[in-house]
Order: structure tokens, then sequence, then C-alpha cells
């Protein structure tokens, strides 16, 4: 699969552009999958000014995704068309402990990173954020949540870029959470967030860490090329249960296989395509439809054109 170029284009409307362009770029090793087509144009900005002067020259015909770490996302194997954005360096992965037991926090700082710095800061009520294989961008926009602790718990507000290529600052109440669900804008890319915490103990929290990962290792396939919890939890019920009880423990679908471990997780055993995995999650949704009545929902992003 490949896309026309619109490197030329982008460098002609935007010669102050300090990011890198990079077209027809695979985004396979940019998934926990390891599956899926390439971006028509993957930009890696160099910092926030950047990106708002990229996303203020970029022609409003050509479509923008956002990726960050990859870890709750298919991407489809026809690729991305437009401009696929993914944020990295310093510029948007740095963590600042602050006064009054806050922690602020880039959009592509990896979620168990943060919880790390506010424990050795001595700043409890973030290391839920330990049992979360993904960024800070992805925990502001689904409402991110493990171990009894949600984003919504601790967001003071969020800061990022919107498609006109302005600069928004959201309050907690303007972020709208919900379970595994934010009102945020869609077209705001988020850049970085602060996040209050509680003095604490840093070995109690680290303890507490340690009990997290313990607890992951035991029970979900974090070794394994996988996108993380597949479902959203319906009301009162619990999806990996839903999907045992309709028989979904270890099916397979091409490469793509149902954790034996944990079934709320799909796998991709090795040369799984994007369509065996997700082709393999609609048939578990179908099968706990038509043993439960239960309609699931997807967590996990699903991105691009088969």
């Amino acid at each position: 699969m490949s896309f026309p170029d619109l490197t030329p284009e982008i460098s002609r409307l935007m010669p102050e552009l300090r990011g890198r362009l990079l077209p027809n770029q695979p985004l396979a090793p940019y998934t926990w999958f390891r599956a899926g087509g390439p971006a028509q144009l993957l930009f890696n900005p160099a910092d926030e000014a950047d990106l708002a002067y990229f996303l203020k020259k970029l022609p409003a015909e050509i479509p923008v995704t956002t990726i960050g770490l990859g870890s709750n996302m298919i991407v489809r194997d026809g690729g991305v068309a437009g401009v696929v954005i993914r944020l990295g360096g310093k510029a948007f992965g740095e963590i600042l402990v602050e006064e009054g037991a806050r922690v602020r926090a880039g959009a592509c700082a990896p979620d168990v990173k943060v919880a790390r710095a506010a424990a050795d800061a001595g700043i409890a009520g973030l290391a839920f954020f330990r049992g979360i294989p993904g960024s800070i961008g992805g925990a502001l926009r689904m409402n991110a949540g493990a171990h009894g602790g949600e984003t919504t718990d601790v967001l003071v507000e969020a800061r990022g870029v919107d498609r006109r290529g302005e600069i928004r600052v959201l309050t907690h109440a303007d972020m709208g959470f919900k379970y595994r669900f934010s009102a945020a804008p869609a077209d705001v890319i988020f850049t970085q967030a602060l996040f209050q915490g509680r003095p604490g103990d840093s070995q109690e929290i680290l303890a507490e860490m340690d009990r997290i990962t313990a607890t992951r290792e035991a029970a979900q396939p974090i070794k394994e090329k996988t996108g993380g919890s597949t479902f959203k939890n319906p009301p009162g019920e619990k999806a990996w249960q839903l999907i045992d009880k309709a028989g979904c423990r270890g099916l397979v679908h091409g490469d793509a296989q149902v954790s034996e471990m944990h079934c709320n997780f799909l796998i991709n055993r090795g040369q799984a395509s994007a369509a065996d995995i997700e082709g393999l999650g609609e048939e578990v949704r179908r099968r706990v439809k038509e043993s439960s009545g239960i309609e699931l929902t997807w967590e996990i992003k699903r991105i691009g054109q088969p």
C-alpha cells in the first residue's frame, strides 16, 4: 500500500517547519500489536510551537490522526490517509514535580514513568498509572484507569493544540470524563497535563506500585504483542467473564488469538494482520452477543482503512 507523497506540498506551505516529515511511513513498528499499514505522512513535531505552526498551515481538507505509544490501537492494513502526528522527545515527554504535590507531564510521557516520578517525590494518588500501558495523551483522551484509580481522579487541567493551531487549556470540568471516555474536543492534540496528588511516603507508594506490577504480570499477557484490554466492561459486568462464558478463551482467527491468560486481551502470535486482530475481536463480540445478549464495546482504538 502506497499513498501519494504529501511532503513537497507541506514543505512548500511551511518553510519554517522544524519537525520531521516521513512519507508512507510504516506504522506497525509504532504499535504494540506490530501490525497494520503505513501513514500517508508521519509528522514528528519538534515542540508545541512547531505543532501549532503545522496545524495552522495544514490545509483543512487533509485529515489528521494522532498516535501515542500505540498500546491501545489497531492500525488497519490499508494504512492511514492524511497526516499521522506522533509526539516524542523531551519537548513532549518531560515530567516535572511542582509545589503542592503536583506533577506536570508531557503527553508522550509513559504513564509508568509519571507514576514513578510521583513516587520518588513522595506524592501519593498517582500509583495507579503504573498499571496503564500507555502515555499521558492517551490517558487524557480515554480517562484511562487501573487498580482503583482513573485519570479523572487526579487531573487538574490539560493543555493541547487544536486543528486551527490554537493553544487550548482545558479544566477538569471541560474534559467531561466518564468511564473510558472524555468529552474533550476531538481535534485537540494534547501536549501536557497537570495532576494533583497528595503527600505520601515514597517507600509505601513504591511498594504499592510493586504490587500493581506483580498483579499485572500474573494476570495479563504483558510480554505478548497485544494492545491491552480490548473491550470496555459493560455496566455491572466484566468483559473477560462474558468472553470466557461465550467460549472464546484461546479462540484463533488467522494468526491472532484471544489470550488464554486473560481473555479480554487479543494477541498477535507472530504474523497476524490488523484484519486478523480486528476480525477476531468482531467474532468475540458476535459470540458474546449471541450467548449473553450483551454487546461489547471496543476499548481499543481502530484507525485507518481496511
